[in-house]
């Protein structure tokens, strides 16, 4: 039984700077969402649903 398989990608440059634009992106958007939980919790209030933050 196959549980796993690894994969090594060779990016060229123009691809390589998607990549990290895209790692940049999500790391904000992660960074973001948890500073407004954050927030939200400090100030009694309950877990902010998915929906709601991404309006």
């Amino acid at each position: 039984m196959i549980l796993a398989k690894k994969v090594r990608i060779i990016p060229n440059i123009e691809q390589e700077q998607k990549l990290w634009q895209s790692v940049g992106t999500a790391r904000y958007i992660y960074n973001w969402t948890l500073a407004r939980q954050e927030e939200n919790h400090k100030n009694g209030g309950k877990f902010i649903k998915d929906g709601d933050l991404r309006k």
